[in-house]
């Protein structure tokens, strides 16, 4: 098992339903996607960067891009979600909206690919 997988054994089968069924469409939009770690935290690789983690904490769920410009690029659709310039904050209960999660990660995938084609 890898660092994502062991991340989501430890989680209750609501934690992991929606932060696995998060990480699992993200590679699938990803599929050279490996498992890893960034910034201490269990994630999603690619190209030898962090695309993506998706992390239980305290009261929320938080989604990590590890990128502020794609926090920023969706700002509007994340209006009334709490979020920082690193963290996207949600629960189970109100979800991020597919949709917005797959764009987001796409995002983060083309700023990966446009950084290593400099």
């Amino acid at each position: 098992m890898g660092d994502v997988s062991d991340y989501l054994a430890e989680l209750d089968a609501g934690d992991r339903a929606v932060i696995g069924g998060i990480l699992t469409r993200a590679a699938e939009l990803v599929p050279e996607a490996t498992e890893g770690r960034s910034y201490g935290m269990p994630a999603l690789r690619y190209r030898d960067s962090p695309l993506l983690s998706v992390m239980r904490a305290k009261g929320h769920i938080g989604l990590y891009p590890f990128s502020p410009a794609v926090i920023e690029a969706f700002a509007a659709e994340l209006a009334g979600v709490s979020r920082s310039k690193g963290t996207i904050r949600f629960t189970a209960e109100q979800p991020l909206p597919a949709s917005l999660v797959e764009r987001i990660v796409l995002a983060r995938r083309d700023e990966i690919d446009a950084a290593k084609s400099r």
